[in-house]
């Protein structure tokens, strides 16, 4: 079974129920100081730590004295103009005396939809974790509509997972792990600590999407898994209403793990390898050398681009004898890339007329 120890990235869920009092619409202080010393504990640990979390629309709603029913899409909008900046503010006032930083990353389903927003959201992630800093996302439910949501935490924060290249994945829940029924309505339901394949009978006991405790249900739940787990993300289900919930798991608190087969940074190359290239890039033997010594490809290492390829696309690289060592994520569209080839990456400022990354194609985003 896996341990948070180690872990050297994690993502946690975080519900609305856990973080505001259902009855009050309040934010509940001593569960967020109490998970505060949880993220401060584990990046004592070395460990990067990302939150995703709810409670925008929950906080919001109590301060505008909207009602507890069903909100009208304008409504919840609004609720989560409103909830958004006090929902940060409180991560803020509950990290800050860590030494914590936070920062507040709002994404919709088309952020990671799109290849191109989705290299931006994890670039900038990427950043703000090699700075030190805890990112809090949430769907921006400022602005998303039906078509363009996630609809549920659970596969946001799964998908977060996936972005960020995560080795675990813990949702904390109203219910301590996944059931071969629900267990409010079935007294025989068996909890499984261990999930090392979602199989069609694991999927059946998961039932219908509105048929579990929490919203979506553990339907969501075994969806996220399945995201997670493919891109070698383990995840974990277990009950997070008490003070230090990431302490609990860690010492033994039920849980059901979904097992990864494979670490996040081989899934991911197996990802890129797979796709079709769009265009090609040929090196020279200088950058041949270099990415066999694991370094991201610079303009200068540059010969030839071919082919009409956007920003996130698939290229095939290729020696200066045309032969392919693999393929990559483009940081720049092929008109771009052709502009650039050849010069130094101080000089891609003076040439495209804005500053651009250094890296044609980073090291994580190619597959040798």
């Amino acid at each position: 079974m896996a341990t948070l120890t180690d872990a050297k990235r994690i993502v946690i869920k975080i519900g609305s129920a856990l973080l505001v009092d259902r009855n009050t619409g309040a934010l509940r202080s001593d569960w967020l100081l109490g998970l505060a010393q949880d993220v401060s504990w584990l990046k004592g640990l070395g460990c990067d730590v990302v939150l995703v979390s709810s409670g925008s629309i929950a906080l919001g709603r109590g301060v505008l004295g909207l009602p507890r029913t069903t909100l009208a899409l304008e409504q919840s909008q609004a609720a989560a103009a409103v909830g958004q900046i006090r929902l940060a503010r409180a991560y803020e006032e509950a990290l800050a005396p860590h030494g914590i930083t936070t920062a507040q990353v709002l994404v919709t389903l088309e952020d990671s939809a799109d290849r191109r927003r989705y290299l931006n959201s994890r670039a900038t992630m990427e950043q703000l974790l090699s700075l030190g800093v805890v990112p809090i996302v949430n769907e921006n439910d400022t602005v998303a509509t039906d078509e363009i949501r996630f609809g549920d935490n659970d596969r946001l924060a799964a998908q977060i997972a996936v972005t960020v290249g995560a080795d675990q994945l813990i949702l904390l829940s109203d219910v301590d792990g996944f059931y071969s029924g629900n267990p409010s309505d079935d007294p025989t339901a068996i909890r499984y600590d261990v999930i090392d394949a979602i199989t069609p009978e694991i999927e059946a006991m998961a039932g219908d999407a509105g048929s579990g405790l929490s919203k979506g249900g553990m339907k969501t739940k075994v969806m996220a898994a399945r995201t997670a787990t493919a891109a070698g993300c383990a995840m974990a289900i277990t009950e997070g209403s008490v003070l230090r919930p990431l302490t609990a798991l860690e010492e033994g608190a039920n849980a059901t793990w979904f097992t990864a087969q494979v670490d996040p940074q081989a899934a991911r190359k197996r990802w890129i390898a797979a796709m079709k290239p769009q265009g090609s890039i040929t090196l020279d033997a200088g950058a041949v050398a270099a990415l066999s010594r694991g370094k991201s490809l610079l303009p200068a290492g540059v010969s030839a681009v071919s082919g009409d390829f956007g920003r996130g696309d698939t290229v095939a690289l290729l020696t200066p004898e045309g032969h392919v060592i693999g393929t990559g994520l483009t940081r720049y569209a092929s008109q771009e890339a052709a502009q650039i080839a050849g010069h130094r990456s101080d000089e891609i400022e003076a040439i495209l007329g804005y500053p651009g990354r250094a890296a044609l194609i980073h090291r994580d985003d190619m597959a040798l």
